[in-house]
């Protein structure tokens, strides 16, 4: 492996912008911790109420209350939404049952004849959305890559593009795009933006001020934090587009219930210091990681030797915590996974416990092998999410597994006669 081209300098983890103090503005980490600011409880509790109820009992049967049924709304999930909307920097937010419950939400703004424009290195669950179920209300779909802003330009068609979808950074590639330039564009063709910003969440960039319509987060990861629930979040700016939110949500009954957003206002108070330990963490493997031998190439945000590094950190104030890396060998990637002790083998990231998967057999297994390939998703690809644990012992648990990747690779080739082997076994057969 040519590790010289990865620069292993990793910027310092700088605090989110949103918790720099302005004036009349709380920090970050207050928001996060303080909701009673959004709580209308007659009982003054100190943490937000849970109202796990399905009906409301109404003044009269001419005169109605300001919630009748869980469906179209509930003062804990009004709660939740109100605070993520303040964190966002929105004017509304709403949360879904799923974070693919919000971005199906989204592409009910569409019509027959609509064209989307978006990234060719997207969540499997996100492509297979728009590969599979919007064309089917006959909208085309056109992927790109988002950090070809050239690539993009061109496929944005004025007139017909109504929304253009993106991540940044990508998962799993972490692939940037420049968020302000691609709003400008669509915008300027008459098109929505809608990022998801599920890797970085709003602690670490806020899609709405860079311009972008609708900002995305996955909540069952960051904000929820221990993966006990299933979630995800909208926040807009305008009313109109608000209200157009809010009817599809509405209509088709994709609202979170009120356990599930009771437990993401529980789980969002600890996000900032969740998220900054993960994020040190996730630098420092990556950085390990770049220096092994094994590994042939690291994708992580925060080096600086990363294709739109740059971007990044004129967009994001952290390199958040997730990166995946490449060996050049899927059985040796297998066997990294496999051989871990501290990191989960699973899907999803944001929990506190450290994660590692191999994308293309489980998040991303639903894009067809062919399309994977001509995107640049490589089998042997590994995700890691950084949890909170010691760094120092995530470490080691990779350099012991890494170790035994190296033994199977041996005992492998030790196992597998050379080319000329049966030729010359068959010369001293003959003798």
């Amino acid at each position: 492996m040519d590790n010289g081209s990865q620069d292993l300098a990793v910027p310092p983890q700088e605090p989110p912008a949103a918790s720099v103090h302005q004036p009349g503005q709380r920090a970050f980490a207050t928001m996060l911790v303080h909701s009673e600011d959004y709580i209308n409880d007659p009982y003054n509790a100190t943490m937000p109420p849970l109202y796990q109820t399905a009906t409301f009992r109404q003044p009269g049967p001419l005169d109605m209350g300001e919630y009748d049924y869980t469906r179209s709304g509930n003062p804990t999930r009004t709660v939740l939404e109100r605070q993520i909307a303040d964190l966002e920097g929105a004017d509304r937010a709403f949360a879904f049952a799923s974070g693919m419950a919000a971005l199906a939400a989204v592409t009910r703004l569409l019509k027959a004849g609509d064209h989307v424009v978006a990234g060719d290195d997207l969540y499997g669950g996100t492509s297979r959305l728009l590969s599979r179920i919007v064309p089917n209300a006959d909208v085309s779909v056109t992927n790109v890559d988002t950090s070809d802003l050239e690539a993009v330009g061109a496929a944005i068609v004025p007139g017909k593009t109504k929304l253009v979808m993106l991540e940044s950074p990508t998962n799993p590639r972490l692939t940037v795009c420049d968020i302000r330039a691609i709003c400008n564009m669509a915008h300027a063709a008459g098109a929505l933006v809608c990022v998801d910003n599920s890797i970085l969440c709003m602690g670490y960039q806020r899609p709405l001020d860079l311009g972008a319509d609708i900002a995305m987060i996955s909540a069952t990861k960051f904000i929820g934090g221990h993966s006990d629930v299933t979630a995800g979040t909208l926040a807009v700016r305008g009313k109109d587009l608000a209200d157009r939110i809010y009817f599809v949500q509405n209509a088709e009954g994709t609202g979170l219930g009120p356990f599930d957003c009771w437990l993401l206002l529980r789980g969002i108070k600890t996000m900032a210091l969740r998220m900054e330990r993960q994020a040190d963490n996730a630098a420092k493997l990556a950085a390990w990681l770049a220096a092994h031998p094994m590994v042939q190439r690291v994708n992580y945000p925060g080096l600086q030797s990363h294709p739109g590094h740059d971007v990044h950190f004129s967009q994001a104030t952290s390199a958040g915590s997730i990166l995946s890396f490449i060996t050049g060998d899927s059985d040796v990637s297998e066997v990294v996974c496999r051989e871990t002790q501290l990191y989960k083998i699973t899907v999803s990231f944001g929990n506190v416990v450290s994660l590692i998967s191999m994308p293309c057999f489980m998040s991303h297994a639903s894009i067809p092998s062919e399309v994977r390939a001509a995107r640049g998703l490589p089998d042997d690809l590994v995700r890691i999410s950084a949890g909170i644990e010691d760094v120092d012992d995530l470490i080691a648990d990779l350099d012991q597994a890494f170790k035994k990747a190296a033994a199977a690779v041996a005992a492998r080739a030790k196992a597998t006669p050379t080319p000329a082997a049966p030729a010359a076994a068959a010369a001293r057969g003959s003798q």
